[in-house]
């Protein structure tokens, strides 16, 4: 199924002279959210996975589904003060400025293998930033997937070493 047709690009969002991929014109179509799933499931499904980690915010849709029907739990990853308990906090750049992400400091146990998944790879910092508070805890990236990557921008290089997988390759 080609995914990308069900992706809507929305000119100068969140800034001028980004195109912000709307992911919400997949979501609501049944049928390519099944198959996004689906090609999540196909290629993670038998790597002995113990925990889903789901970036803000649309992370945690593909997440939630995942673990879900994988039978693992899932560990949310947020933007500061989010998190009601003590957190593990990375810094990472963006294609348009600088953030930071937190999770529970007891959200994984040492050894444990994580997927991480978020719905956009672009220049990768906050898909490294997330791998580096799984690896902080003690646990074991086995994957990071998203639905789009922006090829271009290369984010992918950040992640030498994981297992990344995305589902829609786009070069804009």
């Amino acid at each position: 199924m080609d995914l990308a047709r069900y992706i809507r690009n929305v000119p100068d969002f969140p800034v001028k002279g980004i195109q912000f991929k709307d992911v919400t014109t997949l979501l609501k179509q049944a049928v390519p959210f099944a198959s996004s799933v689906e090609a999540f499931l196909d290629h993670y499904g038998d790597r002995q996975i113990d925990l889903i980690v789901g970036i803000e915010a649309r992370g945690f849709i593909w997440g939630a589904v995942l673990a879900y029907e994988m039978g693992v739990g899932f560990v949310p990853v947020r933007k500061p003060g989010k998190l009601p308990a003590e957190t593990v906090r990375a810094e990472y750049t963006l294609e348009y400025g600088t953030n930071a992400l937190e999770m529970h400091r007891d959200a994984i146990e040492p050894g444990q293998r994580v997927l991480v998944i978020d719905d956009l790879l672009a220049t990768g910092g906050t898909a490294k930033a997330t791998c580096e508070l799984v690896e902080q805890l003690g646990g074991k990236v086995v994957g990071v997937a998203f639905l789009i990557e922006l090829t271009a921008l290369n984010g992918r290089e950040r992640l030498a070493g994981y297992d990344v997988l995305s589902l829609i390759p786009m070069d804009e």
